[in-house]
């Protein structure tokens, strides 16, 4: 089984950082099927072999990845797109 975790500070107003949340939620969701499930601010997101949430307390966005055993295989693909959309959408 895969893991990986991702932190980020923003400075950006909160609404636009849920908003990035949001959507990098729905990308990945419709990318890899899973289903996304909002609470507050937090996000969690779950699929076949994969489980993963998206939190933006305080000055930080955190996304925390959990991968089954068939995932694991690629979860420097996951890890690299995740790190991506963050640095291009969260400042």
């Amino acid at each position: 089984m895969g893991r990986f975790t991702i932190s980020k500070p923003y400075t950006m107003p909160r609404a636009e950082v849920r908003a990035a949340a949001q959507e990098l939620a729905e990308q990945v969701s419709r990318k890899h099927d899973l289903r996304p499930r909002w609470e507050g601010d937090s996000v969690s997101i779950k699929g076949k072999g994969v489980e993963g949430s998206v939190n933006f307390e305080g000055d930080t966005i955190d996304v925390s990845v959990k991968l089954g055993m068939l995932a694991s295989a690629f979860e420097g693909v996951f890890k690299r797109e995740v790190q991506k959309y963050l640095d291009e959408n969260i400042t």
